[in-house]
């Protein structure tokens, strides 16, 4: 019997996409066409209950969230900034690890005074430096975030560090982790219930692809 909606999984390009795959061809789903120089937006699979959505990184959770996708493979970091109280969250993929970082100027303070800084992550700053009693200024930026402390606009910055090399370029250091990143796959409450065998079997099968990629 015909499947007459297939499931959708949105997908961001970029690394998460990248390391996303090898997990989906672990499961047996390959796309139809290469989802980083396709134009297409909906990408089928070889699997008829399958498809793929082509997103920007920030708009997975919402996309999941009101159904325009059964599922979605999400950052930490971008699903608390959204707010993901209307999503599931049933795993964690172990892929795109980072940090989320406070950086500034190496031994620099930034407890002290109402220090300005720049990031594109404004809830989670805002609480973050909230919890810790500091009335900070923020601003926001949407990349380079490295200027800001270099041109004077801000004392400090909140961002992704993987390895540090571009702060240590830019005359940077780390100086407190907010949050060990990974990215997680998120599904939609409605799809969970209606689609529950076909949601629940995609789920297990990426969990055995990550213990058996984590074993390697």
């Amino acid at each position: 019997m015909p499947i007459s909606r297939p499931l959708t999984l949105a997908l961001s390009k970029g690394r998460i996409l990248e390391e996303t795959l090898p997990l989906l061809e672990r499961c047996g789903v390959v796309p139809e066409e290469d989802p980083e120089s396709s134009r297409r937006l909906i990408i089928g699979t070889n699997r008829q209950d399958l498809r793929l959505l082509i997103v920007r990184a920030t708009d997975v959770p919402p996309y999941v969230e009101h159904g325009g996708a059964d599922l979605g493979v999400a950052g930490r970091d971008v699903l608390m900034e959204y707010g993901s109280e209307g999503l599931y969250d049933p795993l964690d993929l172990g892929i795109a690890r980072c940090r989320l970082m406070v950086a500034g100027r190496p031994g620099t303070d930034f407890t002290r005074g109402r220090p300005r800084v720049a990031t594109k992550f404004i809830n989670i700053t805002r609480r973050y430096f909230a919890a810790r009693g500091i009335q900070a200024e923020l601003i926001k930026l949407y990349g380079s975030m490295e200027l800001a402390p270099l041109v004077g606009m801000a004392d400090f910055i909140v961002d992704l560090v993987d390895t540090g090399g571009t702060l240590r370029a830019n005359g940077l250091a780390p100086l407190e982790t907010i949050e060990e990143i990974s990215s997680r796959l998120v599904v939609n409450k409605a799809s969970m219930k209606i689609s529950h065998r076909r949601v629940r079997a995609l789920v297990d099968d990426l969990a055995e692809a990550v213990k058996a990629q984590e074993s390697l």
